[in-house]
């Protein structure tokens, strides 16, 4: 029976994205923004994030870290809209020339450039700020060979629909399954690039702090480049006003230990620093409904 059920909530689901991607891309991300707004007030992750809120930013007042978590919800609402319009809102051509929805400046240019020429395998490190599922069209336009991981839905045709809307215009997708680290070795080992999102709570993670505070991080991203010594480079999706964003790539040095070789533990604080810095860069626009405090 939970089969049954299981496989027509997966078709509701599918019918569901297939019928959105008929509807305006800017006009379903406004609506879905002001839904969230008022629904995401009552939902269980609204206490989550309001602790988190004030754990993080004990100066800030109650009102304003309010006004911060509504437009985490709305930011939730437009990542939904977004998701479905993937394939259609990501305008190859015109990033490339520069123009159109994305910003992408100079810097972050030359370090696309660099990677896609260089011949090394890279690692990418990402959190869940701002449009954070462009960064898989934007890798692929500027010819990075890139295996971006990804959570499945438990559901399996959910989890079908989810990669044919990724499939036409991004990277590679890769789930995180238990063999999914022996992959990603050997994609590394034949010079591709490789895309994480870092910064949610990872039970057997490295102990380090974020704003101020204990919690485990997902350290895969370090180990990894201990063990193939690689550049990483972080990436972010800041969304901008008149419903347009911008693109950023950074480089990152790696901590190193005595031998020279990358420490792991020291490594996953600095990504978490990067990360961190980004969050209190645009505090609405992270994920702050994750228990990333435990």
């Amino acid at each position: 029976m939970k089969r049954v059920i299981d496989a027509l909530a997966g078709r509701l689901a599918v019918l569901m994205l297939r019928s959105l991607k008929r509807t305006d891309p800017e006009r379903l991300a406004a609506f879905a923004a002001a839904v969230m707004r008022r629904v995401g007030a009552w939902l269980p992750e609204q206490r989550v994030g309001g602790a988190n809120l004030a754990a993080a930013f004990p100066e800030k007042t109650e009102a304003a870290r309010a006004a911060i978590l509504r437009e985490v919800w709305a930011n939730m609402g437009r990542l939904g809209a977004e998701y479905v319009h993937l394939d259609t809102l990501w305008d190859a051509e015109a990033a490339l020339r520069g123009e159109g929805r994305f910003e992408i400046d100079a810097a972050t240019r030359e370090i696309l450039a660099e990677v896609r020429d260089d011949g090394l395998p890279a690692l990418f490190f990402t959190a869940h700020t701002g449009s954070w599922e462009f960064l898989g069209p934007m890798m692929a336009t500027f010819g990075l060979r890139t295996i971006v991981l990804y959570r499945p839905p438990n559901n399996a045709e959910v989890d079908a629909s989810i990669r044919a809307l990724r499939a036409s215009k991004s990277s590679e997708v890769l789930a995180t399954t238990r063999d999914a680290v022996p992959k990603i070795l050997r994609a590394l080992a034949a010079g591709r690039h490789v895309g994480m999102v870092v910064d949610q709570h990872f039970g057997n993670g490295a102990d380090i702090t974020f704003f101020g505070r204990p919690c485990k991080a997902n350290a895969t991203l370090a180990r990894l480049a201990r063990r193939i010594d690689c550049p990483i480079y972080g990436s972010r999706v800041i969304r901008l006003p008149g419903y347009r964003f911008r693109i950023e790539a950074v480089r990152f040095d790696a901590a190193r230990d005595a031998d020279g070789r990358i420490d792991v533990a020291a490594t996953t604080q600095k990504i978490n620093d990067v990360v961190e810095s980004w969050v209190r860069e645009f505090p609405d626009q992270w994920l702050w409904l994750h228990r990333r405090w435990r």
